[in-house]
């Protein structure tokens, strides 16, 4: 048990949350942060489903390490990842049909991932499979987390809701409120996504 929460473990979950966070320190996975991130729901399936991904890709990758031969690691990587995102894809549209079609096809461009595929090539090769687990869950949720926090901005800025309920009273319409329409522009996704890693940034000066 002690082996499995060793230290070199927790660090490989923990760390991507924040201090090595793929999206504020490695600004990677940018382009989908800036794409499903209109609505806190549709950011969070999407963070999930990442999740998953590469923590079960990772997982697969590092059973089969020793058995890959290096020139066709890439394209090993890549069947592995997209039998996932299939399988992903068609639970969304199973059980959650309205966010599947929000997301639309970023689903499946989790394929092309920078994160996904950097864990891959980083960690799952060169380590065995409980860390590369461990390391896919971390870097996951440490994407979700950001989308999780854009979306919600966006959403509670540009349509005053949250999850689909209202959080911004009628009083303050009443009084003149008008939610900002901008919000749901990718644009301003880029926007938050740069103040936050300013902010990251700024509270973790070395």
């Amino acid at each position: 048990m002690s082996k499995l929460l060793s230290k070199d473990n927790k660090e490989a979950l923990v760390n991507p949350l924040s201090k090595d966070n793929p999206v504020l320190v490695q600004v990677l996975g940018i382009c989908s942060a800036l794409a499903v991130t209109a609505q806190l729901k549709p950011a969070i399936v999407m963070g999930l489903a990442v999740t998953v991904i590469t923590a079960f890709s990772n997982l697969i990758i590092s059973l089969l390490r020793n058995t890959i031969p290096t020139r066709i690691r890439i394209i090993v990587q890549l069947v592995v990842v997209a039998a996932l995102v299939t399988v992903v894809s068609q639970i969304l549209k199973a059980f959650a049909y309205d966010v599947s079609v929000q997301l639309s096809v970023y689903v499946g461009l989790i394929i092309t991932n920078c994160i996904l595929m950097g864990r891959l090539e980083a960690f799952a090769l060169t380590n065995k499979p409980w860390p590369s687990f461990l390391d896919g869950i971390g870097n996951g949720l440490g994407y979700a987390l950001i989308l999780v926090i854009v979306g919600a901005v966006r959403e509670l800025l540009g349509r005053g809701s949250l999850l689909g309920f209202q959080i911004i009273p009628d009083a303050m319409y009443e009084a003149g409120y008008i939610n900002n329409g901008m919000m749901t522009m990718p644009a301003m996704a880029m926007i938050i996504v740069g103040c936050v890693i300013w902010v990251h940034r700024a509270m973790n000066k070395d």
